[in-house]
């Protein structure tokens, strides 16, 4: 799979699959659409606590994984983070992108994101453990529940296989109760899918480039 270096407009890099014609992040700023919906609309949504469960959808360049470990550590907060990665980078790939000089962040941690063993629990700190899971979400079955989920799959109309019902029935039970999903993804057929799954969701202005965003959460 061909993938390319881009410098979106916070100067922050994402990646072009540009057989597929599809960009890893927005191309508005990678940096800062991670931050609003991830960060801002999922993880401090439901903190604080004193641990939280993070599932993500699409490890991808490990931009989210890296914010949370960020995030964490400002709010001495443990983080049990499960990601699912079909097509992982390469170290290469990994090593080429700039986040760690964007967020003044240790390259070490970036670096231990990425190289750390699948399919096992890795403490990348003592607040942050990770386990990613080389695998399909279709597939893939887990033993915890999430107080949130960052659903970051390519667009429905590139994978429309990850925006199923099936999909969000599968979520849905993965969530505590409160919990919540967020996603870039607006369309009103996902809003519904999500509605049709048991979720209550919420439209939130998005980041730029974006109008909109989902969250959905999860009532009872």
């Amino acid at each position: 799979m061909k993938r390319q270096l881009y410098i979106t407009a916070d100067g922050s890099h994402t990646i072009v699959l540009p057989d597929m014609q599809v960009t890893y992040h927005s191309t508005y700023g990678a940096l800062q659409e991670s931050r609003h919906i991830f960060i801002q609309a999922g993880l401090k949504y439901v903190m604080p606590k004193d641990s939280i469960n993070v599932f993500e959808m699409g490890f991808g360049t490990g931009l989210n994984a890296l914010l949370t470990v960020q995030e964490s550590i400002q709010s001495r907060c443990h983080v049990y983070y499960q990601s699912v990665e079909l097509y992982p980078l390469s170290m290469e790939d990994a090593e080429g992108l700039n986040y760690t000089t964007q967020l003044n962040d240790s390259s070490e941690t970036f670096s231990l994101l990425h190289s750390s063993k699948w399919e096992e629990d890795i403490m990348i700190n003592p607040l942050f453990t990770l386990h990613k899971s080389h695998d399909s979400i279709t597939h893939l079955s887990v033993n915890k529940h999430f107080h949130v989920i960052y659903y970051d799959a390519f667009a429905p109309d590139v994978q429309p296989e990850l925006w199923e019902p099936v999909i969000f029935e599968k979520l849905y039970n993965w969530l505590h109760p409160g919990g919540v999903l967020v996603t870039y993804c607006s369309k009103g057929s996902v809003r519904r899918t999500m509605q049709s799954a048991g979720l209550k969701v919420e439209k939130l202005p998005g980041p730029p480039g974006k109008r909109e965003i989902l969250r959905a959460i999860k009532i009872n």
